[in-house]
């Protein structure tokens, strides 16, 4: 009997650990990409933040966006680089990587119509 109590205790931790070893395993699988061991999808969402500041930058010495326009897509440039600051102080989840990637999207499609409309003017 003691045997069987024993046997029952260390399935029963092992189970426990594998358990509580999930959000773990979840949150090392999210940072892996592509193959890759060392991606972070953090990194990847700070390059695309600094591109498009680069191009928003491009676009501005071009003369393809005016200056108020250029001022108003840094504006929301630098909110999501707050939003990314605040994120990851504790690792970045599923919901905010969707909700940064929305936001860069956004970003993204706002700069085109602006150097696509040629008004030269903040909508």
């Amino acid at each position: 009997m003691r045997k069987l109590m024993l046997s029952l205790a260390i399935v029963g931790s092992a189970a426990t650990g594998a358990l509580m070893a999930t959000p773990a395993a979840a949150e090392v699988a999210l940072q892996r990409h592509h193959g890759g061991n060392n991606f972070q999808p953090a990194r990847e969402i700070r390059q695309d933040i600094n591109q498009l500041q680069n191009r928003i930058n491009q676009a501005q010495r071009r003369g393809t966006i005016s200056n108020r326009e250029a001022v108003g897509l840094r504006r929301d440039v630098n909110r999501l680089e707050a939003q990314f600051s605040r994120f990851s102080r504790n690792g970045l989840d599923r919901r905010e990587i969707g909700q940064l990637r929305a936001g860069i999207n956004q970003v993204e499609y706002r700069l085109r119509a602006e150097r696509r409309d040629r008004d030269r003017r903040r909508r």
